[in-house]
């Protein structure tokens, strides 16, 4: 199936298809992958390691002739000449996050490069097409990582941003193949954003027992942590997230200080599992090259099968 749209355009991208900024995660092995499958691989820079991240935006050239672009995560950001590292780098799309969309947006934009904002309420949506975005992620309160407080999921949160903003669109949160596509398309979205689908694939970085724990994961295994006291977060139940469900303030985040102890050597226990609740129906570990093909290919049938059992035609 050929995609022709405002994102495929903006993006330059065969597909409309993102990958989430996911701290540690999103580097040139789980990016480069992305686009060269059509998406659009994302670097991250929540994980505040910014040295590694310009040698994974270098990586990034070796492994791909592909879009790719960077997430600049606002909270996370402790030192601003990133801002102009990716300038420099010549990426031409950013999506900025978890702070004020004016904050970077302008200088960005004036550099040339698109800008996508991820926005978690209609109020963020306006605030961030007024600060001059070209485009918004819309992230349902079902999807995993740091939330909004007040979590909307995405069957609200996307037709209500749609009916007031006229820029392009790319849902995130529950998204995993086509089927969630095309549910996302005809709320109004033009593209999506995968995150814990990513995750679980061959080619993401993590360690396997984080893998199979989605994959074993039941649509009810997450747990909404730190809901009084942001940020807000969703991750895989464990006995450790099981434990904070209850608790609220800077105890939960401090526990991300043994990440890599999970993230990469696989102790289930030694931090917190982001993840959406989309786990549930992930029920094996995919090339990216698979995950993207299979997922234009169910949209393809999802659409059109959709108007054929409903005998809707073009005219």
């Amino acid at each position: 199936m050929k995609f022709k749209n405002r994102i495929t355009d903006l993006l330059g991208v065969e597909y409309p298809i993102v990958q989430a900024p996911m701290g540690w995660i999103a580097r040139a092995q789980l990016a480069s992958a992305v686009s060269n499958a059509g998406g659009l691989g994302i670097i991250e820079t929540s994980s505040g390691e910014l040295d590694a991240v310009r040698e994974e935006i270098a990586k990034m050239r070796r492994l791909t002739d592909k879009p790719f672009g960077v997430n600049i995560a606002h909270a996370f950001v402790r030192d601003e000449t990133i801002i102009q590292f990716v300038i420099d780098q010549g990426v031409k799309f950013v999506t900025t996050s978890a702070g004020d969309p004016n904050k970077y947006c302008s200088q960005l934009k004036a550099a040339g490069l698109t800008v996508f904002h991820v926005v978690p309420t209609l109020k963020a949506a306006l605030k961030a097409v007024e600060a001059g975005v070209d485009g918004l992620i819309v992230e349902g309160g079902e999807g995993g990582g740091f939330k909004n407080p007040q979590p909307v999921m995405s069957m609200v949160l996307l037709p209500l941003v749609r009916s007031h903003v006229d820029v392009p669109i790319i849902a995130a949160g529950g998204i995993c193949d086509g089927a969630t596509m095309a549910a996302a398309f005809a709320l109004g979205a033009e593209g999506v954003q995968m995150g814990t689908r990513m995750v679980a694939s061959a080619e993401s970085p993590v360690h396997d027992n984080w893998k199979q724990a989605i994959v074993n994961a039941a649509e009810t295994d997450t747990v909404f942590l730190n809901q009084f006291s942001k940020p807000a977060l969703r991750a895989l139940r464990t006995e450790k997230t099981t434990a904070y469900e209850k608790v609220h303030g800077p105890e939960v985040m401090g526990e991300f200080r043994n990440a890599k102890d999970l993230y990469f050597g696989g102790d289930m226990e030694a931090s917190i599992a982001l993840s959406g609740q989309v786990c549930g129906r992930i029920g094996s570990v995919e090339p990216v090259a698979k995950i993207i093909g299979d997922t234009v290919r169910e949209f393809e049938a999802t659409v059109s099968g959709l108007a054929v059992r409903y005998g809707v035609s073009a005219s």
